[in-house]
């Protein structure tokens, strides 16, 4: 069963910049980097586990569905945005608290249906503890947006204890990567006219659109071949 996250009380809404956020954590400077530490430790563990079904698919079948993993930390300016956005106290506690994908996973698959395959394959074992999870293949997001998003709990095993740790896992396929990356660098592109700004935005969601199309249809060929065989 999926945890439900509590709801809490509504905090007095504070808003604080990068600045303020590096003095936090220059005052708060060991616990900080641990925690750092840990979520950078439970990313590697993440993307062992990948990396393990990597090894063996490519031994058993001709086809492997895992093009690339990518491992990433939420950077200073992201993690800023968000804990305003949400109203997050300025606070190592609240950060773990709140915040589930701090540590993330990205995954580059051939095809829609691999997707859904390699998360049956991480949510099977037995030390993953599934969070939250969110079908933007389903359920695009406006905007365009494909892939799907999983919140993963993971032990790490330190030298005096276990502790788990939560992790963002993202499947996707290469159109959805490529057409999310290119999003992504044109998203923050600033003093656009709003005629020429909603213009782009229908042009996005068009190749968004088209990039799923494709996707589709190249699975529909990846299946011809294979029953043919």
């Amino acid at each position: 069963m999926l945890e439900k996250r509590k709801k809490k009380a509504p905090l007095p809404l504070q808003i604080f910049g990068k600045d303020e956020f590096l003095a936090m954590a220059e005052r708060n400077a060991k616990p900080y980097r641990q925690l750092m530490s840990f979520y950078r430790c439970a990313a590697m563990e993440i993307e062992t586990k990948f990396r393990v079904l990597d090894e063996e698919l490519s031994l058993e079948s001709e086809h492997n569905p895992i093009e690339s993993i990518k491992t990433r930390i939420k950077s200073v300016d992201s993690l800023v945005r968000k804990m305003n956005r949400k109203n997050i106290p300025l606070d190592i506690k609240s950060i773990e608290e709140n915040i589930y994908d701090i540590a993330g996973v990205r995954v580059i698959c051939s095809f829609p249906e691999d997707i859904y395959f390699l998360e049956e394959c991480l949510l099977k074992q037995d030390d993953i503890t599934l969070i939250e999870r969110k079908d933007y293949i389903a359920s695009p997001k406006p905007g365009g947006y494909r892939s799907l998003h999983l919140i993963v709990e993971v032990p790490i095993f330190l030298q005096n204890e276990k502790r788990p740790m939560k992790v963002e896992v993202q499947l996707r396929t290469i159109a959805m990567d490529f057409w999310a990356s290119l999003e992504h660098k044109l998203r923050y592109k600033k003093n656009l006219d709003e005629a020429l700004l909603e213009a782009l935005q229908k042009e996005l969601l068009d190749c968004s659109n088209k990039s799923a199309e494709l996707d589709l249809r190249m699975e529909a060929v990846r299946k011809q071949i294979e029953s043919f065989r």
